[in-house]
């Protein structure tokens, strides 16, 4: 008798747990490296960028780090703004671009998370250095 109980106990901590399990979003890493698969992100490349921001921003510290990141955020929105417009000013962008480069220098934040921002001011100096051949 005791070890029906044992077994069924077993088992229904295993279904909750397997439950829980399946109930967790999906990584956002790895959601993140589907998003920049292939060449289509280059046309999502500003708003992927502020996901990111969006996702390291949950894990920040309050007060300067947030300040920087919520100062980066509003940076990229005035860039995009102005290309929406279809108003490019490289002086924009290296604005945006050493803003980002202060949060990464500056927050406290995981290895992964500062990775994941200098993998985008990558991107960001390649649309600099390539902005008129740049798919939109």
């Amino acid at each position: 008798m005791r070890n029906i109980f044992l077994r069924s106990t077993a088992a229904a901590a295993f279904s909750l747990l397997a439950a829980i399990a399946l109930a967790q979003p999906p990584d956002w890493y790895a959601h993140r490296e589907e998003r920049f698969r292939g060449e289509q992100w280059r046309a999502h490349m500003f708003a992927e960028i502020h996901e990111d921001l969006d996702h390291v921003q949950t894990s920040v510290f309050h007060g300067r780090d947030e300040f920087r990141l919520a100062h980066a955020k509003l940076e990229l929105n005035e860039l995009q703004n102005d290309l929406a417009a279809h108003r490019y000013t490289e002086a924009k962008l290296d604005d945006v671009i050493g803003t980002m480069q202060r949060v990464v220098a500056d927050n406290r934040m995981s290895p992964r998370d500062r990775d994941i921002l200098n993998d985008d001011l990558q991107r960001l100096r390649d649309y600099r250095a390539h902005h008129e051949n740049w798919l939109h």
